[in-house]
């Protein structure tokens, strides 16, 4: 049973379907990803399920009760949703201790102890509780804004884009901490992100936004590795389409004759192959694969990047990122060989 279900959400702002028909299940304990570009419609989802906008139709439904439809909305603060923002939002006068506790009642008894607790949890140091958000890193700041959303106790986590703000090695690191926190307590978590990497490395379920509308849903390796279609597979990562003629299991392109997964007709059709699956070897006469000759060869240090175009009537280029131990020369001939099946879009 679905523990979050939203069926046929739509919102329109003037002439744009900000929603077109929105469905999604969230199952409880779990984790799921809203990924999407900007104005593709993820925010103004996330601020229907807390409850911070009405929706022209459908229904928002938690563990089996409406929160919100056409008819009637119950409030946000009765939902017992948590909400981290993109900044945090912490109160610039308030302690962290007194951030932490903000919507606790002070005349609770237990309060000084389970935010200690709360700051513990996010793996923030005790002494930090009577400084200021000023006197903190972006990423402890985000921590905080988790403790007090934590702090009463939701039932389901929303993240509107926490880890935007920061550093790449702070935004990994903040990332992971936050994950272990909401899994270690059990709580269903949505976020929201225009990261494709973030969404992947995060998520149980991945969501796939685009025009008002989800393009796919499913888990992080089954959208990666089978998408629906040539834009969710560029959005989603560096991808090779290729224009083939299927025939008996197998694609001719530009890589040769390489095989497709699942079963489809025979004729023409669109493939897609990731850079990763792509094995790079010496060149060798007759052997399997296809020639390629290198260009435009960047060095990054642990990897570089190159560009290797195909020999043969189906020439294309690819721009691949390689182990930095064996270097082409600009103009060396390779042999390219997939060493995994190649995905038919659509199929």
């Amino acid at each position: 049973m679905s523990f979050l279900k939203v069926q046929g959400l739509r919102r329109q702002f003037g002439n744009v379907a900000a929603l077109d028909g929105v469905d999604l299940n969230v199952t409880a304990g779990s984790r799921t990803a809203i990924v999407g570009p900007s104005g593709c419609g993820k925010t103004t989802l996330l601020r229907m399920i807390a409850g911070f906008d009405v929706p022209d139709a459908g229904s928002i439904t938690v563990e089996g009760v409406r929160l919100a439809d056409t008819n009637a909305q119950v409030p946000a603060h009765k939902r017992g949703i948590g909400l981290v923002a993109q900044d945090g939002s912490l109160f610039p006068h308030l302690t962290v201790s007194d951030n932490i506790g903000f919507g606790l009642d002070k005349s609770f008894v237990g309060r000084a102890k389970l935010i200690a607790e709360l700051i513990d949890m996010v793996g923030l140091e005790q002494s930090m509780l009577s400084r200021k958000p000023e006197q903190l890193s972006g990423g402890q700041q985000q921590r905080v804004a988790l403790a007090r959303a934590l702090a009463r106790k939701p039932r389901l986590m929303l993240l509107d884009e926490p880890f935007s703000a920061l550093d790449t090695g702070l935004r990994a690191q903040t990332r992971r901490a936050v994950t272990d926190v909401l899994v270690g307590a059990g709580i269903t978590t949505i976020l929201v992100t225009h990261d494709q990497a973030e969404a992947l490395a995060f998520a149980d379920q991945v969501a796939v936004m685009r025009g008002g509308k989800f393009a796919q849903v499913g888990s992080p390796r089954e959208i990666y590795a089978r998408p629906v279609d040539a834009a969710t597979a560029r959005f989603l990562g560096e991808a090779i389409v290729l224009q083939a003629q299927i025939t008996g299991g197998f694609a001719d392109c530009a890589l040769g004759r390489v095989a497709v997964d699942g079963r489809m007709p025979s004729g023409g059709a669109q493939i897609m192959v990731r850079p990763e699956q792509i094995e790079v070897l010496p060149y060798r006469e007759g052997g399997d694969g296809v020639a390629g000759i290198a260009s435009g060869i960047d060095f990054c240090g642990p990897s570089y990047d190159v560009t290797i175009t195909t020999e043969g009537p189906q020439a294309f280029a690819m721009r691949l990122s390689l182990p930095s131990r064996n270097i082409l020369g600009d103009g060396e001939r390779v042999t390219l060989r997939l060493a995994d099946t190649a995905h038919v879009l659509g199929g």
